[in-house]
């Protein structure tokens, strides 16, 4: 055999064998890719994604669309090496460590359930922020979703427990009831003033220190809304916070006579609270692909996010800048308008 064709024969060996090895390597990376858009004005199946009873409706037109995020791996179901080299090389998806999505703490099914409660949340926040902005009065309150096995919660506090008091102090919101539990030192005990079934009770848990050194008792808690009529929303399989800003708007659309699009297709991102802050989210570059390939040409953006997002945003689509809800409808209504002022992402 010639030393060339000798060469050959090992360079294809050595091909062959890295290709082998690198689609049977598994590795600790998560492939974050552009998930589905889903129109908060339109349809899922042939069902609407947000249905409003008991209230007065008006015909909506164009596109307020929510983006998402698909990920391919997990500690359950690891990516090979393959896989992540091919997503290093396209600039539309990101490669990150499997911990930057599934923390060593928690498992893959309880991150899975934490996306679900979070965006069970999102949908609540959504429409109380909704109300919020047309001045629409409505109740709240916090229930328990569930607890952590071994932490202290578990056993004493149940799901369905609702929380009206923190050491005395009444709290109406999640956040409210973590920051209480937060400025407790790690160690003592906390009181939480809770209704169960038709009983009030005083339930004390002790604390114990979590991750980042913050204070927790391990329980998973969800706002609960008391409003004055029914807002149903369906997306299908669909998790995490950050659909809230869409969802305020397809609901305040449905609400208020006009068209907030202008017939125009738009769609954004942001996490939402009750009183209409727009927060920010991860994944925006996958999420300014998926836009655009659905159609979009205004993306509704966070604050937060703006600097990031100019680095990577796609030809054809423009940045409109949103810190709430109230001026992200006030960006729509220049848009459809012309008049008044667009507030756009800047790099700094």
């Amino acid at each position: 055999m010639s030393r060339r064709a000798l060469t050959l024969l090992v360079a294809g060996f050595l091909v062959l064998s890295l290709g082998v090895m690198g689609a049977v390597m598994k590795v600790p990376y998560v492939v974050l890719s552009p998930g589905p858009t889903e129109n908060t004005i339109g349809e899922v199946d042939k069902k609407p994604v947000i249905t409003i009873t008991g209230r007065q409706t008006y015909p909506t037109s164009g596109r307020l669309n929510l983006v998402t995020v698909a990920y391919q791996g997990g500690p359950s179901s690891q990516i090979d090496l393959l896989t992540a080299l091919r997503g290093w090389l396209d600039p539309t998806v990101a490669v990150v460590p499997e911990s930057t999505i599934f923390p060593e703490t928690r498992s893959q099914q309880q991150v899975e359930e934490e996306n679900t409660v979070e965006m069970a949340n999102s949908q609540d926040y959504a429409k109380a922020a909704a109300l919020t902005e047309l001045k629409i009065p409505y109740g709240t309150a916090v229930s328990v979703v569930s607890t952590e096995k071994g932490k202290p919660a578990d056993g004493r506090l149940r799901k369905g427990d609702e929380i009206t008091a923190v050491g005395g102090k009444p709290v109406s919101d999640v956040e409210g009831i973590s920051e209480a539990v937060k400025a407790v030192e790690p160690g003592r005990e906390v009181t939480f003033a809770i209704t169960r079934g038709q009983e009030k009770l005083d339930v004390t848990v002790p604390t114990v220190r979590g991750a980042g050194g913050k204070t927790v008792v391990g329980m998973v808690m969800q706002a609960k809304y008391k409003f004055p009529f029914d807002v149903e929303i369906n997306v299908g399989d669909v998790g995490g916070p950050s659909a809230g800003l869409m969802f305020s708007l397809g609901i305040l659309d449905k609400l208020t006579p006009g068209e907030l699009t202008g017939g125009k297709d738009i769609a954004g991102t942001g996490t939402i609270d009750p009183s209409g802050a727009v927060g920010p989210i991860g994944g925006i570059a996958q999420k300014m692909v998926g836009a655009r390939k659905a159609g979009a040409t205004v993306f509704l953006t966070p604050a937060d996010n703006c600097a990031e997002a100019m680095k990577a945003v796609p030809d054809g689509l423009r940045l409109v800048k949103a810190t709430s809800l109230h001026e992200a409808v006030q960006a729509l209504d220049a848009l459809r308008t012309g008049k008044g002022q667009v507030p756009a992402c800047s790099a700094g």
